[in-house]
């Protein structure tokens, strides 16, 4: 927050716009996310987010420390986002290439340029994923259990009493 009570703005440096083989395109410009696109894809294609309100991606995505689309000409085929403090921790969010694109390691340049383009935050990064380790380990993370045990809060849930 700033002193002024407002939040701030999620850091931005120049903007990425990089083209890829093949015609494609990723941009970090959240104002070019297709929020139809990208809602349809994670609420009813997705394992992880099938249900999820179109507001909820919106918010998601209005809450993220970074986002970065994946285009062909005015389509939306990709997406990615990440949670983060920018300091210490951040979290790889909601990565998708669209069935038909699959398979020209676009999927690989997308989630490449959110851990290491942009600001090139020096944190611990975290991920959930069903599928696609094999992609996440050539960017260096590891399926090695963490050095803590994780834990997880499922959406809904309510703390005991306090005291």
């Amino acid at each position: 927050m700033t002193r002024s009570g407002a939040w701030a703005q999620p850091w931005r440096a120049e903007a990425i716009r990089r083209t890829l083989p093949g015609g494609f395109e990723l941009d970090d410009d959240r104002r070019r996310v297709d929020l139809d696109s990208v809602h349809e894809f994670i609420s009813r294609q997705s394992y992880w987010g099938r249900g999820r309100s179109r507001n909820e991606t919106a918010e998601a995505i209005a809450g993220s420390a970074r986002v970065v689309g994946l285009y062909r000409g005015d389509e939306q085929v990709g997406f990615a986002r990440a949670v983060s403090d920018e300091a210490t921790l951040a979290y790889l969010a909601d990565v998708y290439v669209l069935p038909a694109h699959r398979g020209r390691g676009l999927g690989l340049e997308l989630v490449r340029e959110i851990v290491d383009g942009g600001p090139r935050w020096n944190v611990r990064w975290l991920l959930h994923t069903a599928d696609a380790q094999k992609l996440y380990v050539k960017l260096g993370f590891t399926a090695d259990p963490p050095q803590y045990r994780a834990m997880e809060r499922p959406r809904h849930a309510r703390g005991g009493p306090s005291g």
